[in-house]
């Protein structure tokens, strides 16, 4: 059954090439022609005409051969995700030792069961909302802290790296590590969202992982992480995968990338672009500096040239004190001649009416010793003193007579 073996010290040895030999028979034997049913994935359709894939459920995968002479008479194009029904004989490719299955027939089986799955979560998660534009958040312009879920020894991260020091050496990270594939790796996303947002040092979050089938990417296809991604108060950015492949994931996180190195160029500026700006604002600010500080230069000037020296200001003062003296002295005395007018004129009126004047005309005027003016000689008696005052002087006179 076995091909000859080489004997040591009395142990029959193989080479390698002999155990999958022997394994191969061994398969052929057991297992003749099989009918098996799985969904395609990292469907491959080189030059050649032969087609290689896998396939796979959700527990489980194989690699799969189906050659040129057995595919020609295939009805439909085989794709990522689609299901099928294949007719084939276990085998292994003895070069490499890799179990496979080398496919005679192959038959479409209806809508894949994890396609299904992720169409179904989709729809639901669309119809409660979580997918609206406006309950996405906005990437900071200018990150402070970069947090990256993905595990440490991926490509991914190594890319997502690359970038940054290019682009935005300056901003700090912070990895989370975390599984990107598997069962444990749900879990362990979620977790990771978690603890970044527990640490609060992060301003936006890039959640990646590189390409793969369907069935690798699937723990970002998971509800869990999906709402994890919803809840976070960070800004989120997924970079799953190549172009192509679209994950619930990115259609819940704030923006979507098509590769990580893509997410990690769409959240930093270009440092060379930000030097130009600074230096551009720079010389703006120079600019700017020179022509406030010729303007001031200018204001200055002029108001040096108003400046008047104290001792200057004290003489125009004293000036101005001359001159409002002696405009004070001349209405002074202006108001001194008029009031002399007036008081001349006056003094004539107060003259013409006034008994002195009469007096100058040969008038006189008789009191009696009290001063009572004699107006009535029935207030007289003989022997009676009265005075008698005339335009010059006054004399005593004595009542002889009344007549």
């Amino acid at each position: 059954m076995f091909t000859q073996t080489e004997s040591i010290d009395g142990k029959a040895v193989f080479t390698v090439w002999q155990l999958n030999q022997a394994a191969r028979s061994r398969l052929e034997e057991t297992f003749q022609l099989v009918w098996v049913k799985g969904e395609l994935s990292n469907v491959a359709l080189p030059r050649s005409g032969h087609i290689y894939f896998t396939l796979k459920d959700e527990h489980a995968q194989v690699r799969c051969a189906m050659f040129k002479g057995s595919n020609k008479h295939l009805s439909f194009t085989p794709q990522d995700g689609k299901a099928v029904l294949i007719r084939a004989q276990v085998s292994i490719y003895e070069e490499r030792g890799d179990y496979q299955l080398i496919v005679t027939q192959m038959e479409e089986w209806g809508q894949g069961v994890l396609q299904k799955a992720f169409e179904a979560l989709k729809a639901k998660l669309q119809a409660e909302g979580l997918f609206e534009q406006s309950h996405k958040k906005a990437l900071p312009p200018y990150p402070k802290h970069i947090g990256i879920v993905t595990s440490h020894t991926g490509a991914a991260i190594q890319d997502i790296l690359s970038v940054l020091k290019r682009r935005y050496p300056i901003v700090p990270v912070t990895i989370y590590h975390t599984q990107v594939q598997g069962k444990v790796a749900t879990k362990e996303i979620v977790q990771a969202i978690a603890l970044a947002n527990k640490h609060n040092k992060a301003d936006v979050l890039i959640i990646a992982r590189g390409g793969g089938s369907l069935e690798d990417l699937w723990c970002f296809n998971e509800e869990s992480v999906a709402r994890s991604i919803y809840a976070s108060a960070i800004p989120t950015i997924t970079g799953i995968g190549h172009e192509v492949d679209f994950t619930i994931a990115d259609f819940v996180a704030d923006c979507r990338a098509p590769t990580p190195s893509a997410a990690a160029q769409m959240i930093t500026p270009d440092a060379g672009e930000l030097v130009a700006l600074f230096e551009s604002k720079k010389q703006r600010l120079i600019l700017a500096m020179k022509r406030k500080l010729q303007h001031t230069a200018q204001k200055l000037d002029t108001l040096e040239k108003g400046l008047v020296h104290p001792g200057m200001i004290i003489k125009q003062a004293f000036q101005k004190c001359d001159y409002l003296q002696k405009q004070l002295i001349l209405l002074m005395m202006g108001s001194l001649d008029k009031a002399k007018n007036k008081l001349s004129v006056l003094s004539a009126r107060l003259h013409a009416i006034s008994p002195l004047a009469t007096l100058s005309r040969g008038y006189a005027i008789v009191t009696t010793t009290q001063g009572d003016v004699v107006q009535d000689v029935d207030h007289l008696k003989p022997q009676q003193q009265l005075i008698t005052q005339v335009n010059k002087g006054k004399f005593i006179c004595t009542v002889q007579e009344i007549i």
